[in-house]
Formats: C-alpha cells, structure tokens, sequence
C-alpha cells in the first residue's frame, strides 16, 4: 500500500486549494480514507474521513469549510480546502486504514497568510 499526497503550497486567508492523495494498493469501497494535520504545537489530529461507502465525517474546525472525496477509478482521494483560515496552516497527511494495517503518505505543507 502506498499514498502520495500532494497539493499544498502558499495561500492567503480566504483562498482555496485541493490537496490529492494518490494511492495503491487501496480498496476504496472496503477501506476508510482520511486527512490529518499537524499544525505548529499540536499533534497530529483527524480533520476528515471517508467511509468505504461514502459517507463522511469532518471535525468541528474544518465542517462547511473543507470537502472529503474520492475517485474510485483513479485510486485518488482530495480535500478541497474553502475558506482557508491561518490556523489552517500545518502539514496535511493522507492515511488509509486497511485490513493489513494503517498507512500514511508523506505530509504537504500548506501555508495560510493573513
């Protein structure tokens, strides 16, 4: 199983991105999905999942900002990120909780200026 995420980068508050996570070895209809953060300080902490049927959960930070999807036919899971605010700011990792185990992609910076 491998995930790349990629994405992120340098916006300024209010803005948009769309991190992407391609992945192998990763059965989107049996496995969950999801995106932390380790933002300055902290620890790393869940901010979305996908469920193998779709269903979505956010945390209370992100709700009705940021978007949890995938595309079964290109093994890609994103975040669209809205509305970025500069406590947005942090290191994005995508992760997939699979029967063999748990896996995480490299982290992808994104920058919020204010």
């Amino acid at each position: 199983v491998q995930l790349q995420a990629s994405g992120g980068g340098l916006v300024q508050a209010g803005g948009s991105l769309r991190l992407s996570c391609a992945t192998s070895g990763v059965i989107f209809t049996v496995d969950v999905l999801g995106w932390y953060r380790r933002v300055p300080g902290k620890q790393r902490e869940l901010i979305t999942y996908i469920a193998s049927d779709g269903s979505t959960n956010y945390d209370n930070s992100v709700k009705g900002r940021f978007t949890i999807s995938r595309d079964n036919t290109k093994n890609t899971m994103y975040l669209q990120m809205d509305s970025l605010k500069p406590e947005d700011t942090g290191v994005y990792y995508c992760y997939a909780n699979t029967d063999t185990g748990g896996y995480w992609g490299q982290g992808t910076l994104v920058t919020v200026s204010s």
